[in-house]
């Protein structure tokens, strides 16, 4: 079964990784190598609903203290003016 894209209706994805930002109350938790698949046509990216909610897993359970993260990192922030 083809999978096609919801924008350009393409047929042509590959599967790619990349660092996703997850955010919920002003807060954060930075996912290196979140497996993801691209539209090679148009470029929309798509994401699986179980890795979704093993980040959002890890988010609470972090933010919790339930969890460790794997590291901490330091983030500048700069308003839009």
């Amino acid at each position: 079964m083809a999978i096609e894209c919801n924008f350009c209706g393409s047929d042509r994805h590959e599967e790619r990784r990349i660092e996703y930002l997850y955010s919920h109350e002003g807060k954060y938790l930075l996912v290196p190598n979140t497996p993801v698949e691209v539209c090679l046509n148009c470029g929309m990216v798509y994401y699986d609903a179980v890795v979704l909610k093993e980040i959002e897993r890890q988010f609470f359970a972090i933010h919790g203290k339930v969890e460790e993260p794997d590291r901490y990192i330091e983030m500048p922030a700069k308003a839009f003016a």
